[in-house]
């Protein structure tokens, strides 16, 4: 049983960057349109990610969340398991399941502040296969920087995918979210700039917070932060994915994925269990592949069978009925080959600088279009480490 995926825009080409709407409130879809978006995500065996990902250059950068992103993809790439409790909750560990510690973490002092580093790679036994994590306190920084040098002298990555949120909204004083603001523009500017047009990025929305929030990052301090924090959040999600947008990347939106999984988020309000990093880690391969035109397999469990079957998002609310008030949408809107900012949009982000490129839509990276089950050739080079 999944979650249901966004919607797209039937009249545009598959072919295109994909921007998911951002806007700061979001109302439920029916329950006729959950049922036929239900079977678009594709449940995917680790055979089918190393075919997916063979010979890619994967970087992925944020917090924990994102750290176990980073995990659970290194898992699928090597069995059909879920991480167990431990490995979520592991930080800075020397080596995870056939990876290396590169940087920070153990390496260097645990701690909760914002100077915490930690660097990850695995590398697969065939070489085919490149993952490395930079663990982030903030989404523009020097550090930031400093990880984009090393991108543009090391080999190019086929796959970013990043988030900041939490962590910028809460430990960086009270002009926190204009801060966030500047740094998300900083930040895409900047990844525009050095990514090659071959490059896909996908921004991954924060995810809904619960009432209460006592993760670390969050020090005793800060506690009365924590009541406004889960609106903070969808405020941040709506200009990270408006200026996501503008800059053409692609943008998931798992606020409203995870909008009713609350059974799948831990005690602490912030984190979430393995079933939901393996959901998180199916929507993110399904988006991908269809940015790449890669033809998924197509599968009909039983009820009851079939992986994820133990992701359960929830009882959805009686459908929302009658007009949709101004601003606000049922579901996650896809568009595809146009920027999310469009004269007509109820809201303004404020730019710096001169406009963004048009990055280039994603046909226009192909070769062509190809089966999964047609493997490409393989590596002429060496992957570092």
């Amino acid at each position: 049983m999944g979650l249901p995926c966004s919607q797209v825009n039937r009249a545009k080409p598959r072919d295109s960057p994909v921007v998911v709407s951002g806007d700061m409130v979001f109302c439920l879809e029916n329950e006729e349109q959950r049922r036929s978006l239900r079977s678009t995500m594709v449940h995917f065996q680790a055979s089918e990610v190393q075919q997916l990902l063979h010979n890619k250059f994967v970087v992925i950068l944020g917090d924990s969340i994102q750290r176990a992103v980073y995990k659970d993809l290194v898992l699928l790439l090597q069995k059909d398991s879920l991480l167990t409790a431990a490995q979520l909750k592991a930080k800075g560990e020397l080596s995870f399941e056939q990876d290396q510690l590169v940087a920070g973490g153990q390496l260097g002092e645990l701690h909760n502040g914002t100077q915490y580093r930690e660097v990850r790679q695995f590398c697969s036994g065939s070489g085919h296969h490149l993952v490395r994590f930079y663990f982030l306190t903030r989404v523009y920084s020097e550090y930031l920087e400093g990880i984009l040098e090393e991108l543009t002298y090391g080999p190019a990555p086929d796959l970013v995918i990043i988030n900041s949120c939490l962590w910028d909204l809460s430990r960086y004083g009270r002009c926190s979210m204009e801060s966030y603001r500047e740094n998300l523009e900083r930040v895409f500017m900047r990844m525009d700039q050095v990514l090659p047009d071959s490059c896909l990025l996908v921004w991954n929305m924060a995810m809904p917070l619960g009432e209460r929030v006592t993760g670390g990052f969050l020090l005793p301090e800060l506690q009365p932060l924590a009541a406004s924090l889960r609106r903070d959040v969808v405020e941040g999600n709506f200009y990270s994915a408006t200026l996501a947008g503008d800059h053409y990347f692609d943008v998931l939106d798992l606020h409203f994925h995870f909008r009713h999984a609350v059974r799948h988020r831990h005690w602490d309000g912030i984190h979430w269990d393995q079933h939901a990093h393996r959901h998180i880690s199916h929507l993110l391969l399904t988006h991908v592949a269809d940015a790449w035109g890669v033809e998924l397999p197509k599968r009909n469990y039983p009820p009851g069978c079939g992986p994820g079957v133990n992701f359960v998002p929830g009882l959805l609310p009686p459908p929302v009925s009658g007009p949709i008030p101004y601003g606000q949408h049922r579901g996650p809107v896809v568009h595809r080959g146009m920027p999310r900012c469009v004269p007509s949009s109820p809201y303004h982000v404020p730019r710096m600088g001169e406009p963004c490129r048009q990055r280039p839509r994603h046909s226009d990276r192909l070769i062509h279009t190809y089966k999964l089950d047609r493997r490409p050739p393989a590596h002429s080079g060496t992957w570092p480490g």
